[in-house]
């Protein structure tokens, strides 16, 4: 995978992967901003890929120290969680690296905290 970003193989099928990070963003009370649903556009022109969805979510509470701290880490929040189902069968989860996102973005590394939740929903839902 490219440099600061992480992936993980889930151990369910590419509708219950999207679900269990559904149902996980609601029990832990982060707002699911947008879904999109690359392949469905895809098939929406004529295209075809394998499914593929994106979840994009946060918290300002939690983001916007952040941002205050280092504008350009706005290019980067809300979050995401990329699901993304092979050839084989198999479903990835890839997300932003928090640690490569304070790198990239000089924000105090304390601040790391407010965005580790991202890979905690990731872990959780491939489970």
């Amino acid at each position: 995978m490219p440099e600061g970003i992480k992936t993980r193989i889930s151990r369910h099928s590419f509708d219950e992967t999207v679900t269990r990070i559904q149902e996980l963003l609601t029990e832990k009370s982060i707002t699911l901003f947008a879904l999109v649903d690359h392949s469905g556009e895809a098939y929406a022109v004529g295209l075809e890929m394998p499914p593929t969805k994106l979840l994009i979510f946060g918290a300002p509470k939690a983001g916007t120290p952040l941002m205050l701290a280092a504008p350009s880490t706005a290019i980067d929040l809300p979050l995401k969680i990329l699901v993304a189902q092979q050839p084989d069968g198999s479903v990835l989860l890839s997300w932003n690296d928090p640690d490569w996102l304070q790198q990239r973005h000089g924000f105090p590394a304390e601040l790391k905290a407010n965005i580790a939740a991202v890979e905690m929903l990731a872990n959780k839902a491939a489970e």
